[in-house]
C-alpha cells in the first residue's frame, strides 16, 4: 500500500475564476517549500484536474498529487485508467487517483443520465479496468472513491485501494476505517479547524485539509502557508 504523508491540502477552489498555469506553478513551489507532502485538486466538468496534476507534478520535485475528486462524467473510463497510469509511470509514488460520482447536473451537462450512483460507480471502475488495445501503461497508483454513505464504502473496499469521505464528523472517520478494513487507504477530507489529529486517531492514513470554498486562490495559498507549522506538527511518526 502507498504511503501517504499524514496531511495534505486542497488547492482553492473557485468555481467563477481560473489562475493562471504559472501562478499555480508557483503556489504549488510555496507549499512544497513550506513542507507540505501532498496536495489535492478538484474537478468540474469544464476543468480537467489530471492534466492539471501532470503541470503540478512538473513544477514540484517530491511533492505528491491526488485528485479529490476526478469526475467520472468528465471522461471515458478508459481515458481515466490510461491517463492516471501515464501519470503514474512518469512520476512513480508521486499520484493518487481519486474517483467520484458528482452530481446529477454533472452528468446531464455531458448528456448522460445520473441514474443509481452505486451501480453507476460499480459500472465505471470495471469499464476502466477492462483491456484496451494499445493497453494502458503498466503502472501502480492508489485508486480511491469518494464515500461517504456505507453503500459506497463498501464498494471501495471491494473495489478500490480506498476511500476518500469528506466533511463527516471524527464519528464517520471510524466508521469508514471500520467499513474498509485495516488494509485500505482512508483519506479523509476535513475543514482547516476539523481537528485533523483526531481524524487521524480515529484510522485515517491521510487528512486533507479544505479552506472554505470561493476563497481568492492568493488567499488561499497564504492560509496554507499560515497553516503549515500548526498542521504538519502532526507528522510526526505514528
Amino acid at each position: 500500500m502507498t504511503t501517504l504523508p499524514r496531511i495534505g491540502v486542497l488547492l482553492p477552489v473557485s468555481f467563477t475564476t481560473t489562475p493562471s498555469l504559472d501562478r499555480q506553478r508557483a503556489a504549488v513551489q510555496r507549499l512544497e517549500h513550506a513542507g507540505y507532502g501532498m496536495a489535492w485538486t478538484n474537478e468540474v466538468i469544464g476543468k480537467d484536474a489530471l492534466v492539471q496534476v501532470a503541470v503540478l507534478l512538473a513544477a514540484t520535485r517530491r511533492m505528491m498529487f491526488g485528485t479529490s475528486i476526478a469526475n467520472i462524467w468528465a471522461r471515458p473510463a478508459p481515458t481515466m485508467s490510461a491517463a492516471a497510469a501515464e501519470l503514474a509511470q512518469a512520476y512513480p509514488g508521486r499520484f493518487v487517483l481519486g474517483l467520484g460520482v458528482g452530481y446529477p447536473q454533472q452528468a446531464e451537462a455531458v448528456g448522460r443520465p445520473f441514474g443509481s450512483p452505486l451501480a453507476t460507480m460499480r459500472d465505471y471502475v470495471h469499464q476502466m479496468d477492462a483491456p484496451t488495445q494499445p493497453p494502458a501503461p503498466s503502472a501502480e497508483y492508489p485508486r480511491l472513491i469518494a464515500a461517504n454513505g456505507p453503500k459506497m464504502l463498501a464498494l471501495a473496499a471491494e473495489l478500490a485501494d480506498g476511500a476518500l469521505p469528506a466533511g463527516q464528523p471524527v464519528s464517520g472517520t471510524v466508521a469508514a476505517r471500520q467499513a474498509l478494513g485495516p488494509r485500505k487507504l482512508l483519506v479523509v477530507g476535513a475543514s482547516a479547524e476539523g481537528a485533523p489529529l483526531e481524524h487521524l486517531a480515529a484510522g485515517a492514513d491521510h487528512v486533507l485539509v479544505m479552506l472554505e470554498r470561493g476563497i481568492d486562490y492568493d488567499a488561499g495559498i497564504d492560509q496554507l502557508e499560515r497553516l503549515a507549522p500548526a498542521l504538519l506538527r502532526t507528522e510526526s511518526p505514528r
